[in-house]
């Protein structure tokens, strides 16, 4: 049975005010999700949920709590709020914690401009499993590719509301439609696996099945008869697939909850260059059609686009009420949360200046090192930068990709890699990470 989420929302509202708490806010999530998984042409696995949560966050004084239910019954809705009055009366003071001011809060936003959800009806399973099926078809018909690993296409839907006691109220819907397909070529010792997917908010932009399992079968094949790379220190080109990795690993660092822990590599380098000159990163939470867009933050405050980095400098942090006052700072509106724990600080949409020109430019003038396509595991040590990550891909010599490559890892500080990375112009516009392959110089190498 569908619930009035808003009506859920203000419910908890009340609720905790009954039971004592000074202030609070709460959010609901009602949401559906299908999928669809077949194999070797025939449907494997049916996935269907129907959810609702509940989440509420009371304040009494300095003091926080946080409770979660998926029971809408009104009892219950007591039970919770008094359960995290009482929790809150034990939990540790924090003059940091606290709601919005009322001047603060969002107004006015215009949902139909962000396109946060499509507004065609739910895709019939018999649509999805048919899509899934031309996915693997399209795998196999493939030369080398010897089976389909799995064949996913899934849709689903979302609605948000979030509410506080110092009057804000607002909610959106999300929709999200995805195909995926992960190939296998080669038999015995020498299988190789890769994978090609696609993820939208409107399922008309969505790329077609059979490109989709054409393309994860062509990559599957390419990296047939991988060996090891030599140990040294080389360039190394990451592929658009994966190169926002490296921009997550700043995203994380700029996060104001590590910056207020002193846990972040980047926590004296305000001001400073982070990037190479004329890169700048831009956050972007307006953008159409794009999964992580929304008109105001978890804590109610109107999202805006900003820099986080501009022409290679780090102009500030990413932060959420709590955190900012730590850092004597104020918000940046990127409080996010679910239905279990306070608001705390995350990127929204992010871009990265995009060069002038294309990987295959970039895979010329490297010379020698390696095209990393994959990457395994992860060493991250948030407090100094080291980096060390399993690597798969292509080995480049003489500026021209020679053969596949696997079973090595890839070292270097991060501050020197984004320091020295040279960017392609090959970014996928639709992403929320919109970052194009990335070159690194002189990163360490261990392989044979």
């Amino acid at each position: 049975m569908r619930q009035d989420i808003e009506l859920l929302a203000h419910r908890l509202l009340d609720a905790a005010r009954a039971a004592g708490a000074d202030a609070a806010d709460s959010i609901v999530m009602q949401g559906t999700s299908l999928s669809i998984d077949v194999r070797a042409g025939r449907l494997e696995q049916a996935d269907r949920s129907e959810g609702l949560d509940l989440g509420l966050r009371v304040l009494v004084g300095q003091r926080q709590a946080n409770v979660s239910v998926s029971d809408a019954r009104d009892a219950t809705l007591v039970a919770m709020a008094e359960r995290a009055v009482a929790m809150a009366r034990e939990a540790p003071e924090d003059d940091c914690i606290g709601l919005a001011d009322p001047a603060q809060l969002a107004s006015g936003w215009d949902l139909d401009a962000l396109e946060l959800a499509d507004p065609t009806a739910e895709p019939d399973p018999a649509a999805l499993q048919a899509d899934a099926l031309a996915a693997e078809a399209a795998a196999m018909a493939v030369s080398g590719v010897t089976q389909v690993q799995s064949a996913t296409a899934g849709y689903s839907r979302t609605q948000v509301h979030l509410a506080a006691t110092n009057g804000f109220s607002g909610g959106y819907s999300r929709s999200s439609r995805a195909t995926y397909c992960t190939a296998i070529a080669g038999t015995g010792d020498s299988m190789e696996r890769d994978y090609d997917g696609d993820s939208r908010v409107f399922q008309a932009d969505l790329r077609s099945p059979q490109d989709i399992g054409t393309t994860a079968g062509a990559r599957a094949v390419e990296r047939l008869a991988a060996r090891k790379p030599v140990t040294g220190t080389f360039p190394v080109l990451f592929d658009e697939r994966i190169s926002s990795s490296l921009v997550g690993h700043l995203l994380v660092a700029a996060n104001g909850a590590m910056v207020a822990r002193g846990s972040s590599w980047l926590r004296d380098r305000l001001g400073q260059p982070v990037l190479p000159d004329g890169l700048s990163l831009i956050e972007d939470p307006h953008r159409p059609r794009v999964g992580a867009s929304r008109p105001f933050d978890a804590e109610g405050l109107p999202t805006r686009c900003r820099n986080i980095v501009e022409n290679g400098v780090l102009t500030g942090w990413t932060l959420d009420l709590a955190n900012g006052r730590k850092l004597g700072m104020p918000s940046t509106a990127n409080a996010a949360r679910g239905v279990a724990g306070p608001p705390s600080p995350t990127a929204w949409n992010i871009s990265l200046t995009q060069g002038s020109h294309d990987r295959e430019d970039l895979i010329r003038d490297m010379g020698t090192g390696l095209l990393v396509t994959s990457l395994i595991g992860s060493t991250i040590n948030p407090n100094t930068g080291d980096y060390s990550r399993g690597a798969a891909g292509f080995w480049v010599e003489n500026g021209r990709i020679s053969h596949a490559v696997n079973e090595c890892t890839i070292a270097g500080n991060l501050h020197d890699m984004l320091r020295s990375i040279v960017p392609a112009n090959d970014a996928r516009a639709h992403l929320s990470r919109v970052v194009p392959s990335l070159l690194v110089e002189g990163m360490t190498l261990a392989g044979s």
